[in-house]
């Protein structure tokens, strides 16, 4: 009887954008990495370097791939870009704050802050939608890589959805049990035989 070996996803949020000192949603909005996002893209390339790590794969917003650049360089590797990995569309709040929804719309920012996937934001992607797009990806990129170490480079909220969705917690939980992913910090995962498990946690590579 033959067996699949493991694969490891090790799954890396983006660099720090213009945006995070106001903590405005960046979604499908393409961002610029500040100088300390590009530093942290750094830090996950010398990590990458100093690790086993046999394939790359993006989101195809910039500042998922320029975050994944130096570990490229690093590793001698091209990268994978994969759709599906794109941030969620956050609709009427890409480029604003909650807080400032809010002040809009509270009953509609209350909903949300009670359940984000029962009631997203207006002109939102549905976050139960964008966590099973998500999922998907990871698992062709796992089945792809039997036996490997595969850096995976993407975004915060769609991760948090994400590992939710594999690891049977409720995805309508997911700002709650997964409160942020930090830039450019490590959360491992490991793919044996059709089940996930989480290794490692938001591990900094600083």
């Amino acid at each position: 009887m033959t067996t699949t070996p493991p694969t490891t996803l090790l799954l890396a949020r983006h660099g720090q954008t213009v945006w995070h000192a106001e903590n405005r949603y960046a979604g499908v909005s393409d961002v610029a990495l500040t100088d300390t996002g590009r530093a942290q893209a750094e830090a996950l390339g010398r990590w990458a370097g100093a690790h086993p790590v046999d394939a790359v794969w993006t989101s195809p917003v910039s500042r998922a791939v320029v975050t994944a650049e130096p570990a490229c360089r690093a590793l001698g590797l091209t990268p994978h870009r994969e759709p599906d990995l794109r941030e969620c569309d956050f609709g009427v709040v890409e480029g604003r704050t909650l807080a400032e929804f809010a002040a809009e719309n509270p009953e509609g920012a209350a909903a949300f802050r009670a359940d984000p996937v029962a009631h997203p934001f207006p002109g939102a992607e549905d976050p139960a939608a964008a966590a099973a797009r998500g999922a998907a990806a990871l698992h062709r990129i796992a089945a792809a890589h039997p036996g490997e170490r595969v850096l995976v480079v993407a975004h915060n909220t769609l991760f948090r959805l994400i590992l939710c969705t594999l690891l049977s917690i409720p995805v309508r939980d997911y700002r709650r049990v997964f409160p942020s992913l930090r830039n450019a910090a490590v959360t491992e995962l490991r793919f044996t035989a059709g089940s996930v498990g989480l290794i490692a946690l938001n591990v900094p590579c600083a």
